[in-house]
């Protein structure tokens, strides 16, 4: 299930875009700094406020232009990765301290982990990209609860043993911390207000030969991760 497009041109492509992007970006956040250093004269303070936005988003947009870089390395299989030994359990709970908040509301997350952390190989920094990506997005979904859970647990669904990562509110996650992948659909990466991180994300989730679902029953809040543990 990795989704991976037929045509060999589109990591070409996202590479020319990236630059063609890049380069103008980068003289516009360079001109903006200047006025806000006052380099070309002094700016009143409301100028200063407008410029400070535009600042803030030249900043988004440079964000959405490195993942898209990224994503270009990831289709192209030019990505590099630098694999060691990880305790998915102490990855987990850096990367669930240092989720940034949800602007318009407050969402808890719990971490729910097994008193013997599985081990993973693979790309720490990468794995917790990918991680924050997901559950950031699944926090800014979650309407129906001021809660999120994300629970840790090992499964062998007919093949060998497995991380599973259960993402979902008080309401469902004990029914995706037991679902099988055959109860569970592919993960919906194309959401709003996230760029492109969570297809970055997915993708290197599959590049440490793990899978990433979405609940059949729909729910926009919820995902199920599962990646290959250590030895198994």
């Amino acid at each position: 299930m990795t989704d991976r497009p037929q045509d060999p041109r589109w990591p070409k492509l996202l590479s020319l875009s990236v630059h063609e992007f890049r380069t103008p970006m980068t003289v516009v956040a360079g001109y903006i700094r200047m006025l806000l250093k006052d380099r070309a004269g002094p700016v009143t303070e409301q100028q200063r406020r407008l410029l400070e936005e535009a600042e803030k988003s030249c900043a988004r947009l440079s964000a959405l232009i490195a993942e898209m870089s990224d994503l270009g390395a990831l289709e192209g299989d030019t990505a590099t990765f630098n694999h060691t030994d990880q305790d998915l359990s102490a990855l987990l709970a850096e990367v669930v301290a240092a989720l940034p908040e949800v602007p318009d509301r407050e969402i808890s997350v719990t971490l729910q982990t097994p008193a013997a952390a599985p081990h993973v190989r693979g790309d720490g920094v990468r794995l917790k990209t990918a991680l924050t990506s997901v559950i950031y997005a699944l926090r800014r979904e979650l309407v129906t609860s001021p809660d999120l859970f994300v629970r840790l647990e090992v499964h062998s669904h007919a093949g060998p043993a497995a991380a599973w990562i259960a993402i979902a509110d008080a309401d469902h996650i004990e029914r995706y911390a037991a679902a099988k992948p055959s109860a569970l659909t592919t993960f919906d990466e194309w959401r709003g207000g996230v760029g492109l991180s969570l297809a970055v994300g997915r993708r290197v989730i599959n590049a440490h030969g793990g899978t990433i679902w979405s609940p059949a029953d729909g729910v926009k809040a919820g995902a199920v991760i599962s990646l290959p543990v250590t030895g198994s």
